[in-house]
């Protein structure tokens, strides 16, 4: 289905949760209320949705959190969207912690892609960031999803490193602080994305520092000057880079100073059950009602996809994260689903 803009909606990001295992500063850096379990989509309630969309051209399912990992039996919830007619991709985003003991599982139940939400290898760093000591279970989630062969991709939040910790990373090219070359390191001997995403100011991001795309791809460029942008297809928000002798990519997701707007493809279920066209607003359709109702399954149906049409049809032109005082959106993004 196409919004009211033109743009081919068939992507559907799900948070199953809002709970975290880790309290990121500029996600959940402390602990904040959550929501109930009975107020939280169940499994069916998820399926149902979804099978509603993809009869109006969602195709792509990406799950996430909060984390989606400490949700009891996600391997199912993955086999049940699997099963439904024209969804193609089931991928999962993740901090990593719990990934290792999860992998086989979750190869079982046919996930198409994990990505993982990786900021720094400095252990320290990723402690002070996080607030746990959890690098070696992520490093180890990833190489066991690598090994069994779950396309991978490395999520990095850009942050700046000088006004973050008060001082630069050690290590790296002098161009580019450590955290950035490291992370960028471990596109060179696997198959593996590391893609860089510009700080929202959405929650707690608003109050953290990072650096703009606008600098860092700069930055990388310096730091490795045979750096050759690559075509993609696929719609996403990426822009990938190749390094030569690399395995894998290097890619931006640059909300702010790269905007996307116009190609966005996406719409996002949070997990109580509101539908939102877009992260800067608050805006959107809550159809948690409409799935808990005394309707009969017919009128359920088309009341659910009337809410799915509405939500893609109200999908607004284009964020507004350049003028903070725009942004309608005050939950943190855990409770959102990023």
């Amino acid at each position: 289905m196409k919004d009211g803009y033109g743009r081919k909606i068939n992507y559907l990001r799900i948070s199953i949760t809002d709970r975290c295992n880790l309290r990121c500063r500029y996600c959940m850096p402390e602990d904040i209320d959550t929501v109930p379990m009975g107020q939280i989509l169940s499994y069916e309630e998820i399926e149902e949705v979804s099978r509603c969309a993809a009869g109006l051209g969602i195709s792509k399912i990406r799950i996430t959190g909060g984390e989606p990992l400490i949700r009891r039996d996600v391997c199912d919830l993955i086999r049940m969207l699997k099963a439904i007619p024209g969804i193609d991709t089931v991928a999962l985003t993740t901090n990593g912690v719990l990934l290792e003991q999860m992998v086989p599982d979750l190869a079982k139940a046919g996930v198409d892609g994990i990505n993982v939400s990786l900021d720094t290898l400095d252990r320290k760093r990723y402690e002070l960031i996080t607030g746990k000591d959890e690098l070696g279970s992520v490093l180890k989630g990833i190489g066991a999803a690598e090994r069994i062969g779950i396309p991978l991709k490395i999520n990095a939040v850009s942050l700046d490193p000088g006004r973050y910790f008060g001082s630069s990373s050690q290590g790296g090219d002098a161009r580019l602080p450590g955290d950035f070359s490291d992370l960028i390191g471990l596109a060179q001997y696997r198959p593996v994305d590391v893609r860089f995403i510009e700080l929202m100011p959405i929650g707690y991001g608003k109050d953290c520092p990072g650096i703009g795309h606008d600098r860092l791809i700069g930055m990388v460029r310096d730091a490795y000057p045979g750096l050759e942008k690559e075509e993609v297809q696929g719609g996403g928000p990426a822009v990938y880079y190749r390094i030569p002798g690399y395995r894998g990519r290097v890619g931006f997701i640059s909300a702010i100073h790269g905007r996307f707007c116009d190609s966005c493809n996406r719409i996002r279920l949070t997990s109580m059950g509101f539908l939102k066209s877009c992260l800067c607003y608050d805006t959107g359709v809550d159809i948690k009602d409409l799935l808990r109702s005394d309707m009969a399954h017919e009128q359920k149906e088309e009341a659910l996809l009337e809410g799915i049409r509405q939500c893609i049809l109200q999908k607004p032109a284009a964020h507004v994260f350049s003028g903070e005082g725009e942004i309608t959106e005050k939950k943190a993004m855990s409770a959102i689903g990023g």
